[in-house]
């Protein structure tokens, strides 16, 4: 979606596209080396939220000069930070595109995080955060990935992709052999250890529960009425960990705030993850809400 020609024409609009703290790609999270301690941060890192996330990214828009946004753009966890910006800071965003988000996590979500959580706190090497960094509680982090990554899916691409296939490799009536889907999710998970860190996958996740656009607010109601700015909203019909009522919920809200709002529901197979495989779907509605915006 990100380049010359593409839907974020980065010939036409400067992208910013900061790492969340929190986080183990950049920002301050904890990995970090706490000043005061000389060590990493680990569990004494402070709880964070979504809107954490985007007064950070307000303090770079500042330290960059800049005054407004054309747009806020983003999915999943990145939806919510756009919703946050609208709510935040209406004088300085023109508009925001949440793409398979939620006003709030659901029961569901957080209960799929909490088994995460659980894998990784049931890993002897984790010890409560102060793990070794060559150490990492790998079986741990590799099962709650794999538990996320189940989440990102659905039914009907799981059946487009892996079916009732049972791997080549292995004996159907081998007690430890396994389907494909089983070996996909093993190495989804097994993959994922080597490029992040647990303590940080742990925050993030933590920061994903916490979400309800209405905190600090009276109702959602409230936070939503500080929106100034036209919104474009995608959900996916077979996303099933943030479903389409949830943003429908929001549109509909907005739409009794006679907030400029426009929302599209893309019809896909391959559940959260929809946005990914699929943005062909729903970017060329994405470029002609921006040549709006960019025309007045």
């Amino acid at each position: 979606m990100i380049g010359p020609g593409k839907v974020l024409d980065t010939e036409r609009y400067f992208v910013i596209c900061s790492n969340a703290i929190g986080s183990c790609g950049g920002s301050t999270g904890p990995t970090s080396t706490n000043p005061r301690t000389g060590r990493p941060y680990n569990l004494s890192f402070p709880v964070i939220m979504v809107r954490d996330m985007v007064r950070a990214q307000k303090l770079l828009i500042d330290r960059l000069g800049l005054d407004t946004l054309l747009t806020v753009i983003g999915g999943s966890m990145g939806a919510m930070q756009a919703l946050e910006w609208g709510v935040l800071y209406p004088q300085r965003v023109r508009s925001i595109i949440p793409i398979a988000g939620t006003g709030r996590t659901s029961p569901m979500a957080i209960a799929l995080n909490a088994l995460a959580r659980q894998a990784i706190y049931n890993d002897p090497l984790w010890k409560k955060g102060n793990y070794k960094p060559g150490h990492p509680p790998a079986d741990g982090l590799a099962l709650g990935r794999a538990v996320g990554h189940i989440s990102f899916l659905s039914d009907a691409s799981m059946n487009l992709k892996f079916g009732r296939r049972f791997s080549a490799r292995d004996g159907m009536f081998d007690f430890f052999g396994q389907f494909e889907v089983e070996r996909y999710l093993e190495y989804n998970g097994r993959n994922f250890i080597d490029r992040f860190d647990t303590n940080a996958f742990l925050y993030l996740a933590k920061a994903l529960d916490l979400y309800d656009v209405s905190w600090n607010f009276a109702n959602r109601k409230e936070a939503l009425g500080r929106i100034e700015c036209p919104s474009l909203w995608f959900a996916f019909s077979s996303d099933w960990l943030y479903p389409p009522n949830q943003s429908e919920e929001m549109v509909t809200l907005l739409k009794k705030l006679d907030k400029p709002v426009e929302y599209h529901l893309i019809d896909s197979d391959y559940g959260h993850d929809s946005f990914l495989i699929e943005p062909e779907k729903f970017t060329p509605l994405i470029s002609a809400f921006l040549d709006r915006l960019a025309n007045g």
